[in-house]
């Protein structure tokens, strides 16, 4: 049986701004700000691991202002429940943090998307207004040439009524309707 070890909180370096720490502490991790602050008022921050990864994690804490200590875990052979119940809360501490990176992922993608579709959204409308896309379209056909008989058959009705209409104001005896 190999010795377990567990990072407590001791306090904060003198020149540290709690909140700041903790925030700062939380977004690296990729915990809960609650959860830092749980571990400031002697919750678990770490699952109990070996030594050396113990001291690592007071490092890492060392470098956001936090001051912690390595305490031994007390195994007894008469709670072998509490060393399941540590597994499965280390293992739903590790689901959490990764459900929220995952969150935060996502997060960053939906935003690349809207992006992009407000670019290709502006472009497409740039593109209809451009006459590329009528450029394509064969929209100059020649029309065919209407025949102008038509037009000088009405002409010349329209110049013999006119005729006919000045004679009549003219010489109204003449003309009887």
């Amino acid at each position: 049986m190999s010795d377990q070890y567990r990072v407590a909180f001791v306090g904060f370096d003198a020149d540290t701004d709690s909140q700041n720490a903790i925030e700062r502490l939380a977004a690296k991790l990729g915990v809960s700000k609650q959860k830092v602050e749980s571990f400031t008022q002697g919750k678990p921050l770490f699952g109990s691991t070996d030594k050396s990864k113990c001291l690592k994690q007071v490092k890492l804490l060392a470098i956001y202002g936090f001051q912690s200590k390595v305490l031994e875990v007390q195994t007894s052979v008469s709670q072998p429940n509490n060393a399941a119940n540590e597994r499965v809360f280390e293992a739903l501490d590790y689901i959490t943090s990764s459900l929220i990176r995952i969150e935060e992922k996502l997060e960053e993608l939906e935003q690349r998307i809207d992006g992009q579709q407000k670019n290709d959204d502006d472009k497409e409308q740039d593109q209809w207004q451009s006459d590329d896309l009528f450029d394509e379209l064969d929209l100059d056909t020649e029309t065919k040439p209407k025949s102008k008989k038509l037009l000088y058959t009405l002409l010349s009705i329209l110049i013999v009524l006119l005729i006919v209409l000045g004679f009549s104001l003219a010489f109204p005896e003449m003309v009887q309707f």
